[in-house]
């Protein structure tokens, strides 16, 4: 969380509605310049002056249920401090320039019913213990 003079800066700098949106979203008040918008209506945003370091750049989701996954290779490079230059203005880093990448999006299915679930064919090395006990005379 940041600190109150911060929080105040910030909500005079993006007004009442985006203050709301991204204390529900990503629970944090940031005032930036916009970047740029991905294919899937991410937005990319960027602060050098007042954010700390390592936390100057920030993506605003377009959906609230979101996948990390969702963020392109390029904006993923810029957002994890890679590459200087944003998808936007480098035509390196955009998307579907190179014959190999997939042509749509494939979501991580991690946790879901869809997930990757692996299965042992090999007998447990422990067994669960069941006491025998002699009947009393």
């Amino acid at each position: 969380m940041s600190t109150l003079m911060r929080t105040l800066r910030n909500l005079r700098k993006i007004g009442f509605k985006e203050y709301g949106h991204q204390m529900q979203h990503i629970g944090d008040t940031k005032a930036g310049t916009f970047i740029g918008l991905d294919k899937y209506g991410n937005k990319y945003y960027e602060n050098l002056e007042e954010e700390l370091p390592l936390r100057t750049r920030w993506v605003d989701y377009k959906d609230h249920e979101f996948d990390p996954s969702q963020i392109e290779p390029g904006w993923h490079a810029w957002m994890s401090y890679m590459v200087d230059k944003s998808p936007a203005q480098d035509k390196l880093l955009q998307r579907e320039v190179r014959v190999w990448e997939p042509k749509e999006h494939r979501p991580t299915l991690t946790w879901s019913r869809s997930g990757y679930k692996p299965y042992s064919t090999v007998k447990n090395k422990y067994s669960a213990w069941t006491p025998a006990v002699k009947a009393r005379q």
